[in-house]
């Protein structure tokens, strides 16, 4: 056996080494800290996700007051236990070090300091001798000389590799566990403090169990050098390995690729993880309707910042996960007719109380006639605007659209939002236009919902915090407000939804669903005073839903979202504008009361309407002597059809109107515009002159007009309905194009 060599001699080169410092280089990589790896944090600070620097490590740097006392004693346990008391050599751990080594004729331990260690893995990786052991040394007593012990401590932890691409025990702290540093358990201490050593073999993800191993060996070193309770070290190694699950830490994967060099976002990390959990629960919900795919997006109303942005409920998914819903163009479905219903309230000066027929209709389009259908194949008759947007009937929203002027007044709005999408000339969406035969994406709905809720305000959209926006105002505020009014009306769309829907909220809420032909898409959009949500549930792949609309898929998402973002939050509403008045009216005629009713008046009910543009007053000659509404002869088809259950409301008048009623012209509509073209079928120059009077005179001085029927040529035209008895006049202006 050879004997370790006595302290004796080995005290005169110990005299030398104050001197010795002053001739060892130190490693130029200790003049800096590690650089960090970027983050991208939210709008208040909060971590999203960070990218690794050039060389795929993740640096996170902490302060020695920043990590825990429990991952301090378990490294010195683990590592160098007498660190404080040496000067940058152990020399009783080297001798020990010397005379195993030498009893075993083999390296079996050793004795490297921290000091030493943190030279070591400052140093360019080289080939290990004697000499490179020797300058180690030499430099390790020279940082002992000019560091204190907490500099040379923090600089370690901060240094160090604790495998699968972390530096530093704050990054290790984040990928292990999820947490910080300073939410670390004395066990998740333990266990990090011994990963440096063989950080691939020790990996507890894919090693648990000699991970295990290693964290109760130091547990056990904790309580013998550093005197830890029995009860504390027995409690800790109960303790199971409880992992971060990689596959969720990053919350904005459609997000990330864009903004890497961003410092902060407008997203809430918490709103993001939160709606993130419902998407997926709800979705899961759905999958055996054959709905797969899910986005969701949710904007703050004030300054028009993303707080939650999902492109789809899971990034990683081999089927389509990495596609962002929230910017893919699909159907809109009945999305857009609140904007049709706005036109008609600020450009005609109707209220949500004027009264549109909702009968069998056809229109001339490009590929022919159309003959729009709602959603259950049933005609309502005479129907209050409120009641059909709130119930979403698509033969009111195409009649509506016609009066309004057809398709380009929408399209012209929608393209002012912000749109992006409506590629094709309005004349080809035609009056489908308002029923979802455009595409769009969820993004730019829901933010032109947003300026529904901002009443008229349109601002952009933005994903930093802090950038003011550039705003515009493409309707006005009344308008905006009433349309807001029908879509908060949770008792007028009962009828279609239900009174108990998903659509109904604890606090006013305007909301509009949409579902796309063929089930392939659905929507659910709305606002409070402070926030819009919007989301979107379908397929990628275009295949259709079970049978899944915008109330049984998309508007769950949405009434989960809306409670979790007013939680501990007491939710505003838009406020109504001074230029409304709500008035009482008659809801089969839209005409209103000269005095306000007797509460229990049969079908009086209270609306909003302009206050310089009251609608028509009540009069006797609209009613028969039973009280029932007189209807005019365009509801003559439908007043006999099955789908007709108001016959206890109305009747139908007879071919001439009283005298004092007003003469109407019902074909052509006011402004309405209608195309030519004789290579589609049924396209026919001749158009059938309509009035509420069947034996009136039609008079133009540009179109020719024999037994009702004009014949159509391009340009804009006059006609002029006269009431051959009393000699009134009623004109209609409107153009045609040749195509």
């Amino acid at each position: 056996m050879i004997a370790p060599p006595s302290i004796s001699r080995l005290a005169p080169w110990s005299l030398l080494l104050p001197l010795v410092p002053l001739l060892a280089p130190l490693p130029e990589a200790l003049q800096e800290p590690p650089a960090p790896h970027a983050v991208l944090r939210d709008r208040n600070g909060q971590e999203l996700t960070h990218f690794p620097r050039d060389d795929y490590f993740r640096h996170h740097p902490a302060t020695l007051g920043e990590i825990p006392e429990h991952l301090v004693k378990a490294t010195l346990a683990a590592e160098d236990k007498r660190f404080f008391e040496h000067p940058g050599i152990d020399y009783a751990a080297t001798l020990r070090a010397f005379r195993d080594n030498s009893q075993h004729q083999r390296i079996t331990s050793g004795a490297s300091t921290i000091t030493q260690q943190l030279i070591k893995i400052s140093t360019p990786a080289a080939k290990r001798n004697w000499q490179k052991k020797v300058s180690e040394v030499l430099a390790a007593r020279r940082l002992e000389s000019q560091w204190s012990k907490k500099e040379i401590l923090t600089a370690y932890l901060n240094r160090l590799d604790y495998g699968s691409h972390q530096q530093g025990c704050s990054a290790a702290a984040r990928h292990f566990f999820g947490k910080p540093l300073a939410d670390l358990s004395l066990a998740e201490s333990a266990l990090l403090a011994g990963l440096p050593q063989a950080p691939s073999r020790l990996n507890p993800h894919r090693n648990p169990q000699d991970a295990l191993i290693r964290r109760n060996w130091i547990l056990d070193r904790l309580q013998s050098e550093f005197h830890y309770d029995d009860n504390v070290i027995s409690r800790a190694k109960t303790e199971p390995i409880l992992l971060a699950d990689r596959s969720i830490s990053n919350p904005i994967p459609h997000l990330a690729r864009d903004y890497d060099e961003a410092t902060r976002l407008s997203i809430d990390a918490d709103l993001q993880r939160e709606t993130h959990t419902i998407l997926t629960d709800e979705l899961a919900r759905l999958r055996e309707k054959n709905v797969q795919h899910g986005a969701l997006v949710v904007l703050h109303n004030p300054t028009g910042e993303i707080l939650a942005f999902h492109g789809s409920s899971d990034f990683a998914s081999p089927n389509g996960g990495q596609i962002n819903g929230a910017l893919a163009p699909r159907s809109a479905g009945s999305t857009l007719k609140p904007f049709t219903y706005l036109l008609a309230f600020q450009n005609q000066s109707l209220f949500p109380g004027s009264i549109i027929a909702d009968i069998p209709t056809d229109y001339q389009t490009e590929e022919g006639l159309d003959a729009p259908k709602n959603f259950d194949r049933r005609h309502y008759g005479p129907v209050s605007i409120r009641h059909a947007l709130a119930n979403s009937l698509n033969v009111s929203a195409m009649r509506m659209l016609n009066q309004v002027g057809g398709p380009e007044p929408l399209h012209r709005l929608l393209t002012e939002l912000d749109l992006t999408t409506l590629h094709r000339q309005p004349t080809e969406y035609g009056l489908g236009l308002t029923i979802g035969n455009a595409e769009v994406n969820l993004l730019e709905l829901t933010n032109a919902y947003a300026t529904l809720a901002r009443l008229g305000e349109h601002l952009t959209t933005t994903f930093l915090p802090d950038q003011e926006p550039t705003s515009s105002y493409p309707f006005t505020s009344d308008a905006s407000y009433l349309v807001t009014d029908i879509l908060a009306d949770n008792s007028a769309r009962s009828a279609a939804f239900g009174i108990h829907s998903n659509l109904r909220l604890p606090f006013p809420c305007a909301v509009k669903t949409g579902t796309s032909s063929d089930f392939r898409d659905n929507w659910c959009l709305g606002f409070t005073g402070e926030f819009t949500v919007g989301v979107w549930v379908g397929n990628f792949d275009n295949s259709p839903m079970a049978g899944i609309s915008g109330v049984s898929g998309a508007s769950p998402i949405f009434h989960r979202t809306m409670l979790a973002l007013h939680e501990g939050q007491r939710p505003t509403f838009p406020k109504q504008p001074a230029t409304l008045a709500r008035i009482s009216i008659d809801e089969r005629t839209g005409h209103r009361f000269l005095i306000s009713p007797a509460q229990n008046t049969p079908f009086q009910r209270r609306e909003l309407c302009f206050k310089n543009h009251l609608p028509l007053p009540i009069s006797p000659i609209n009613f028969t002597k039973e009280n029932k509404a007189l209807l005019s002869l365009e509801y003559a088809e439908w007043f006999k059809s099955e789908d007709n259950t108001k016959r206890h409301a109305f009747a139908l008048a007879d071919s001439k109107p009283p005298l004092q009623e007003s003469l109407q012209i019902l074909t052509p509509l006011p402004n309405a515009t209608y195309y030519l073209d004789p290579e589609l079928p049924g396209n026919s120059p001749e158009l059938n002159l309509k009035a509420n009077l069947t034996d009136g005179h039609w008079l133009s001085d540009t179109l020719s007009i024999q037994n009702g029927v004009a014949q159509l040529t391009p340009g804009e035209h006059t006609i002029t309905l006269v009431n051959p008895d009393t000699r009134q006049e009623v004109t209609c202006q409107f153009q045609v194009e040749s195509l």
